[in-house]
């Protein structure tokens, strides 16, 4: 039997679930796959015909972020209960973003195979994911967006802000610290002081860094209840949504809500500005342009500019600004800032509230205007990511202009290359280095391929020797990226990268780069007769995989403005399971 739209229905008119398939047949097989859930204590009545919510968990004590997710699922699980759904925790792979080595981003595209294997593999109806470390979340979402059933997103929230001598402190310290000490103005007892007040609480990072950015992303989109991004990690009120989201999965399933309804250009339209808004890392062009390509929306590097034109920063925290995500959910959270954009925002796209963006963000308050300020009085006029095109990044390359010196906007320099980031760490304190102010510092090799994984190491360090000298900053060049709490005249990105034989892969000391951000343009005044020539010796200079997932990632990956994900991964395949042998 089944409706006017094809979809298969029960005799009682209500759409099949997924799990019957399951758990509602007869015979071997149904008894099969009820027995053996029975060895956890499951009645008879749990198996009639209640949707089933799979709770996809990051939980791990190698992911501090994440490492109070089990008690934040007990919340989701009293939600899916009171709502009339049975609940059902699984693991996942965690990335965990201080530990991991070579970098978590390696394995940000496994993580998303693992989630999407497992909720295809499985009798689930619905899905809540538990994210919060900074891969975790576009993990999450791109392999949910491959499976393509009723989801709903649960961020872990941030950490409460770290005090140190009396003044607030949080990750995007770390950099300021680090060049304080090797400047000798921050002796190695201090750093151990600061180290110790700094994350004072479960969470990630309480600043507008990758993780914080990827909470709003989802929010934005529609993906999450209102205030998911910023509530603190150890507010009751964090429990309380992830609650009221496991009583909402239940109804989504009902209603047949799944991503590809609300994953619409629309939302990724209104993700990109919101960006903008609040100060976002440039991790999350390359993690949007990823989760567009899963879910077959078109979306190109080169969108990203128009989308977000004219939208300045309205949110006032590190480290494009000075206060913390604890203070800005205080003062009316991401609500607030969407309401303040509502001119430009899409406000009739769908969310998994059932109702439209504008009705979410109706009725939001500010309530201190030097943390979220309004349209016509921003935080700073310059935002968002700009996209650079030239000889040096055919592709594109990035620069997030909030965090950047104004006067090295424009500018001509020599370069002085890095090979890769062993040569940088060997030579970069060296007292002869050959830099000044003005030389460009360029770290080759560190994208995708060439790491692999591409690293958060594109905010290379000031030579110590210009440190001594009061020099803060200078423009860095790199096909990798730089974490979100940091901040500096920093292009990153590049592609194509320095591992595929591109022009970056040719540069060499010496050579005259022009930076024009405000023309958003990046060339290298070279003859085509000595490209020729560089192209005909150029030998990889990175070490290549020969075995298990790193040789299947650079095999596999592509560049990053297609998103680094993996080119057979692209498009939605559907909630299928594989191959049912039964």
């Amino acid at each position: 039997m089944s409706d006017t739209t094809g979809k298969e229905l029960h005799m009682d008119g209500k759409k099949k679930l997924r799990s019957a398939e399951w758990f509602g047949r007869k015979g071997k097989d149904g008894f099969i796959y009820r027995a053996w859930m029975r060895n956890q204590g499951i009645p008879d009545h749990e198996f009639s015909g209640k949707p089933i919510i799979g709770i996809c968990n990051t939980w791990s004590e190698l992911t501090p972020c994440n490492a109070h997710l089990r008690d934040l699922a007990e919340s989701v699980k009293r939600g899916v209960l009171e709502a009339g759904g049975y609940p059902l925790e699984f693991p996942v792979m965690s990335l965990g973003e201080t530990l991991m080595k070579p970098t978590a981003m390696l394995f940000r595209n496994l993580a998303s195979m693992d989630v999407e294997e497992s909720i295809r593999a499985n009798p689930l109806d619905g899905v809540v994911l538990l994210c919060g470390c900074d891969k975790t979340t576009p993990a999450l979402l791109m392999g949910a967006c491959s499976v393509d059933i009723p989801t709903i997103m649960v961020s872990g929230g941030p950490m409460l802000t770290g005090r140190y001598l009396n003044k607030s402190i949080a990750t995007s310290d770390i950099w300021r610290f680090s060049e304080e000490s090797r400047a000798g103005l921050m002796t190695q007892e201090q750093m151990y002081m600061a180290e110790a007040s700094m994350c004072r609480s479960p969470g990630h990072c309480a600043v507008m860094g990758t993780a914080s950015t990827m909470a709003t992303m989802v929010e934005a989109m529609g993906l999450t209840l209102p205030h998911n991004a910023a509530i603190p990690a150890v507010d009751a009120r964090r429990k309380v949504l992830a609650q009221l989201s496991g009583a909402r999965i239940v109804d989504m399933v009902r209603e047949d809500v799944k991503l590809s309804h609300l994953l619409t250009r629309k939302a990724f339209e209104n993700a990109i500005m919101t960006n903008a808004a609040v100060g976002g890392s440039t991790n999350f062009i390359i993690h949007l342009l990823a989760i567009a390509g899963r879910m077959g929306v078109p979306l190109s590097i080169e969108d990203f500019e128009g989308i977000e034109k004219n939208i300045p920063l309205l949110v006032n925290l590190q480290p494009s600004g000075e206060f913390f995500m604890e203070d800005f959910y205080y003062a009316g959270g991401l609500p607030a800032v969407m309401r303040n954009l509502k001119e430009r925002l899409h406000g009739d796209a769908m969310t998994v509230t059932g109702r439209t963006m504008g009705e979410n963000v109706s009725h939001a308050e500010t309530h201190n205007d030097n943390i979220i300020a309004p349209m016509d009085s921003p935080v700073k006029v310059d935002s968002g990511i700009w996209v650079l095109k030239g000889n040096l990044c055919e592709n594109g390359a990035v620069l997030k202009p909030s965090a950047a010196s104004s006067q090295l906007m424009r500018h001509r320099g020599p370069a002085f290359v890095f090979e890769n980031i062993e040569d940088f760490k060997a030579r970069i304190d060296d007292p002869d280095l050959d830099v000044d102010e003005h030389t460009i510092l360029v770290l080759k090799n560190v994208g995708p391929k060439g790491y692999p994984g591409m690293p958060e190491v594109g905010n290379m360090g000031i030579p110590k020797k210009l440190l001594d000298r009061g020099i803060t900053d200078m423009i860095r060049i790199s096909d990798g990226r730089m974490s979100g709490t940091a901040f500096g005249t920093v292009v990153l990105h590049v592609s194509p990268e320095a591992a595929t034989g591109s022009l970056f892969g040719l540069l060499e000391t010496g050579d005259i780069i022009v930076l024009d951000a405000i023309s958003r343009t990046l060339n290298v005044e070279l003859s085509d007769e000595v490209i020729e020539a560089r192209r005909k010796r150029w030998k990889p200079n990175y070490p290549v995989s020969e075995r298990g997932y790193a040789k299947l990632y650079q095999d596999h990956v592509q560049q990053a403005h297609l998103g680094a994900d993996f080119d057979f991964l692209r498009g939605s395949s559907g909630d299928a399971v594989t191959r049912d042998s039964h």
